[in-house]
This record gives structure tokens, sequence and C-alpha cells, in this order.
């Protein structure tokens, strides 16, 4: 199928949060904290409320009402504490976004600042193991003897990788337009991955009943998990258009979001892992030090895939984290799963080197019939038949294994795999269906955050109905429609898409129209292991002069299920591997010791891959029928993509120049200093 709004997307017709025509609208405009830790003394806004146009300003002098136990990264202006550089602190509200900009840079603030500590480090003295990790899992897990395992084994790896702060950044800013009615109630327009869930927090934040919160986001022009919770714009609109009396406009600039919208977390993992003369696994030991804030504490749940992958009688996953004058890292495509599987699978990489046994055939061999952590029967698992499909397709059997020996001219040649893997959730969700004007109609509070949600929820309601797509009509994006949980965690489709099938299955026995909702199926699920898996296979060229990294072509096997929509997954697939190289080669933002916040601020310094990073990206699935999932037999597919790609990247690099980069990116600089 083709997109159900693509025609509106490329005529500029679909209207994002910041677009919508609401008359007498009015800008607020941030104004941010200049230290990284202290408190506010003063906020001085008697010139800028002399400003043109100028309407008010909200600042700690005045703190507007909010609950009392209202997310620390939601509570503007209720402290004079300064928790991280960039923090909201003040808002100038404007009749033009211009007046409201010149408002904020007319502020004075003065502050009294502190000492401030933004240094992620393996021995901080103030790391601490957190109860849970994102988003229940325990922090750490520990079975059978590491210490033995280790020493009884015939080959043995201790290694240490980091990964730096990395930034979401969709292409849409996040922005929100706020107006109260004349009976209390607030809508928003928000730039949201799920408007049920955004309703409930800016409910619960401005200490309203969630009936008196209406969120509409029907168009969001991508999130990657920044959009996933709901942000501070999204409050300060509302907060603004209360105090004014007017619709309040809040739209980040691209600054802005680096401070305000969340990051994942950078990460120092270390792995100690050993195997026997036949390359099975005698020990895994995965341990993870990453931060979060002083305002809300967020662990990323790194080592938990090295919970899933492997078998060995021995092993041991930990997180340790420290809480700094940072903002609040939050989710990132593939939180978790993504930095963890990309220093396991380099670990495995460099294990299979020490112990001169192909990286392929050495995850083969240390397959698990059951999940090593829980023992549960997987729904199904087809890993190796991913590496087998790859391998063919990538022709490995010709890969000379010595790293550094492929050469052509001044470009260094190699290859690596990496495996990848991704949970296969789902959440309750409520849908309607029914009969209009002859037609069908589906509403499901979800969102389609361009990930093509409109048009496979199109697509099962048909299949269900068993009538033509063209007959079905889905209204998403609005939290008075049927509540569905965030798109997020890679659940969305397998989430309201089950709704939707069993509220198509109500109407076709009823005739009229159709509700469901899953809450009392999913908890009736049986115990399973459900993941989807993936091999990645890279090929890179890299230059012996400069030390440019080329991804000559990238190659990704999954095994998810059913595939809903093959236009819709092969996007996903490619976008997740596209945003894979990234990582591997360019992404990173650089804390500044000094003043503390972020150096890198805009795309002109974060890099993303362009069109001529990606020369060849080749995806494909294997054809899986898991009856064990939902009424679809899907999996997740939003996020496996990323998740072995810089692995399989880094691997290649070693391969083609012998030299092992442990810290991302992989700059020509870190290329550069062994000599070839």
């Amino acid at each position: 199928m083709n997109r159900i709004e693509g025609r509106v997307k490329v005529t500029g017709l679909a209207t994002y949060a910041a677009e919508y025509p609401v008359e007498a609208v009015t800008y607020a405009y941030p104004v941010q904290s200049l230290i990284a830790k202290g408190r506010v003394t003063r906020v001085d806004a008697g010139q800028a409320l002399t400003m043109p146009g100028v309407l008010a300003v909200l600042s700690v002098e005045d703190p507007p009402e909010l609950a009392e136990d209202a997310d620390g990264e939601l509570a503007l202006f209720q402290s004079r504490d300064v928790a991280y550089r960039g923090q909201l602190i003040a808002a100038a509200v404007a009749d033009t976004y211009e007046n409201a900009r010149a408002a904020a840079d007319a502020v004075r603030v003065s502050y009294e600042a502190a000492g401030h500590d933004v240094g992620l480090r393996a021995d901080h003295p103030g790391l601490y193991r957190p109860e849970i990790v994102n988003p229940d899992y325990p922090s750490d897990i520990e079975q059978g003897d590491v210490e033995a395992g280790l020493a009884e084994a015939a080959t043995t790896v201790d290694v240490t990788y980091t990964t730096p702060v990395l930034h979401n950044n969709p292409m849409e800013p996040h922005a929100s337009l706020a107006l109260w009615d004349v009976e209390g109630r607030l809508l928003v327009y928000d730039s949201a991955q799920g408007a049920s869930m955004d309703r409930d927090t800016i409910a619960k934040t401005l200490g309203l009943p969630p009936a008196r919160v209406r969120v509409v986001s029907r168009h969001v022009g991508g999130g990657f998990g920044c959009k996933g919770t709901t942000r501070p714009q999204a409050v300060l609109a509302a907060l603004a258009a209360r105090a004014v009396g007017r619709p309040v406009k809040v739209a980040l600039t691209r600054q802005q979001m680096f401070d305000l919208t969340g990051y994942r977390t950078p990460t120092i993992q270390r792995l100690r892992l050993g195997a026997d003369s036949g390359g099975r696994l005698t020990a895994l030991e995965h341990v993870v030090y990453e931060q979060s804030s002083t305002l809300v504490e967020f662990a990323e749940q790194t080592a938990t895939p090295a919970r899933v992958m492997y078998a060995a009688p021995a092993h041991r996953t930990a997180h340790r984290l420290v809480r700094l004058d940072v903002a609040t890292p939050s989710w990132m495509r593939a939180p978790g799963e993504c930095p963890g599987m990309y220093a396991l699978e380099s670990a495995i990489d460099e294990l299979a080197c020490a112990a001169g046994i192909d990286p392929v055939e050495l995850r083969v061999r240390n397959d698990p019939e059951t999940e090593p952590e829980s023992g549960l029967p997987f729904s199904s698992r087809n890993l190796v038949a991913c590496l087998r499909e790859g391998a063919h397709r990538f022709d490995w059997d010709r890969r000379d294994p010595a790293p550094g020996v492929r050469r052509e001219g001044e470009w260094l040649v190699g290859t690596g795999v990496a495996a990848s893997t991704y949970p296969a959730r789902r959440r309750p969700s409520k849908a309607l269906a029914a009969v209009r004007d002859g037609d069908f109609l589906i509403q499901v509070a979800a969102a389609d955050i361009g990930t093509g949600a409109r048009t496979a929820l199109t697509r099962i309601a048909a299949e269900t109905l068993g009538v033509a797509p063209g007959r079905v009509h889905v209204e998403l994006g609005d939290s008075d429609l049927p509540d569905a949980p965030v798109a997020g965690g890679s659940m969305g489709t397998a989430s309201w898409g089950s709704a939707v099938v069993r509220a198509c299955e109500e109407l076709m026995k009823n005739g009229k129209e159709g509700r469901a909702d899953t809450t009392e199926e999913i908890k009736a699920e049986s115990e399973l292991a459900r993941h989807a898996f993936g091999a990645q296979f890279a090929e890179v060229r890299v230059s012996a002069v400069t030390g440019e990294v080329r991804v000559s072509r990238l190659l990704g096997v999954f095994a998810a299920g059913h595939i809903v929509d093959a236009r819709l997954a092969r996007s996903q697939f490619i976008g997740g591997m596209t945003m894979g190289l990234g990582m591997a080669l360019m992404e990173e933002t650089l804390t500044d010791d000094e003043f503390g916040g972020f150096l890198r601020r805009d795309l002109a310094q974060y890099h993303v891959p362009a069109c001529a990073d990606v020369e060849r990206v080749e995806a494909v699935w294997l054809d899986e029928q898991d009856d064990r999932l939902n009424p679809m037999g899907s999996k997740g597919i939003g996020e496996i993509g990323i998740v072995g790609t810089a692995a399989a990247i880094g691997n290649a690099v070693h391969h083609a120049t012998g030299h092992r980069v442990r810290d991302l990116p992989i700059t020509p600089a870190k290329i550069l200093m062994p000599t070839f």
C-alpha cells in the first residue's frame, strides 16, 4: 500500500503541532539557565515587560500553581535551584515570536553558582545500583560462577567500550500550542508520540483530572523516543496560556532541543567473556556505567540484551548509575538494546578473533534453546537463520578472516557482522470500529510519527473485515479517541493492531459498532520469551591516507514475525540501519566540563548521515510464523534495525585495518592513531 497520509505530506497539507490555525495566538520563548548548578537569586523582568507586544514573563518570582508531585523536569518555575545548564527558568510571552524572543533576551537573571559535576567515569564515588532499569527490569542479574567460568576458559577477553551522549534530532522540532476554553478545559496541540499518555501527564502536572485535558497530535515529524514522554514546552504552553488568557504557542529551536528534550546517556561498558576450545561460552559478564540527572532517575537498560542473546553457564549483568548536574536522559531509538548490543557484539567479535573461530559460527554455537535469564521458551527465535541467510547473501564464505590484508589503492576493505534483538511487546489498548456511510471507521488514539501507523492499521482492519483498504478510514492522534499506548518500544502496531482486530471482530458480530479493550487478553498471555532477532553485515572502505570510513554495503536480515506491510517494514529497517551508521561513525554530543551543558547543539556540529554516506543499504526478512504474539502474528520493527548496526560497522573497520576502536564514534582521528 501507499501511505495513507503520503499525499498530504508531500503537498504540505499535513498539519503539525505548530501549524494549527488558532485565532489570537501568542508566543512564549524560554529563558535558560547559564549555570550548571546553584540557585536563581533574582529574575528581573522589568525591561522585558516594557517591550512591544510583551504580555507576561513567567519565572520563579511568581511560581505558577502546579501539582506537588509533578515530574522534576516538568515542574516549571517551582524552585530556584538549578540542576543543569540549559534548564528552563523563565519565559517571555508576547504577541509575536520575534517579540517574545527579544523579551526573553532582555530578562536579567542573577545566580548564586555552585561547583558542578558533569563527568561520567567508571570510578565515580557517586555510582550506585538503581533498583530497576527502564522500564522495569532488575538492575543486576547473576547466575553461576563467572570467575570460575573465566578461569577455565581456553580463550578470554576483557574489554571496555564507550558510547557518547547521543541526541534524537527528529525532523520536526518539539512544539506545543495550548488554549483554554471558557469551561476551563485545556486543548494542547502537541508533537507527541502518544496522545493518551501525554494528556495524562499534562493533567497530572497541572493538577487536573484527565477529562479536562485534550491532546491532539495528528501528524508528528519523527521522534525516535524524545517525544515519547511529555516535554517542558507542552507544560510551558499551558501555563503561559492560562497566565495571559490567550492561546500560546511554544516552538523550540534546534539548539533548545539539545537541552530540553532528552538524550541517550553516555555509557562505559566492561565485558568479560570466556569460551572453551570449541568456542562455547563459559562465562559472560556485562557491567554498565551511565548517568542521570539530580532531578529524575532514569537508568537505561543497557546490559539487558546480554540476558537474552547467548547461552553461558555463568553470566552476570549489572548497571551502575551516577546522578550528575546534567539534564535527564530519556528514550532514544532502542534504548538499552542499541548501546548494549554495540558493546556485546563488538566483544563477541573480539572473542571470535582471539579464538580463531569465524564470528558467524561463534554466534551459532552459542545460540540458546531457552531464554538464558528466565529459562522461558522463546515464542520463536530465528537468529541462526538470519545469520545463515545474511552470510549467504554477503558472500561471507569468501572472506579472508585475517585483518588488514585487503587493499584497493589507498582503501583498506573489511567486512563485519553483528546480531540484533529487540523485545516483542504489546500493551493494553482500546479501539472502536463502526459503520459510517457504508464504509468503516476505526478510532484509536495511536500516533503516526512517520512510521506509517495509519497505513498499517488500515490494512489490519481491512484484512480483518474482509474489505478493500479504500473502505476503511482510520482516525488517530487525539486523546479523545479510545486510549492507546505510546508509539515506542516497537510495540505500537502490536498493541493498537490487537485492539483494532478485536473491535472489527465485535463489529462483524453485531453489525453496527465494535469496541475493544485488550487489557484482559494481555493479562492472560502465557509466559514466553518474545523477541525479534536479526543480523547485520557491513562492508567498509577505510582510507589509509585520511582515515575516512565509507560504508560501501550494509545488509540486514530480520526475523520479526508477520510483516504487516512490506514497504513500511523496509523503510523502518533501512531507517534504523542508517541511524546505526550515524552512531558508528559520526554522532556525538560533547559535554562542557568547565561550564556544563552540551557543546554541540545543532546539525552543523552534530553530524548525521546524508545521502552520500548511505551507499547501499539492503533490508530483507524471513517469513516467520509465530501465533503466540498477537492477532497479527507481528513483532515490532521500528528499533531492531539500529541495534546491531554500529557493532557490524566497527567490526568491519577492525577487519579492514587491524585496529580496534572501542570508543564511538569511529572518527578519522581514531583510525589514524596507529600506523598503517
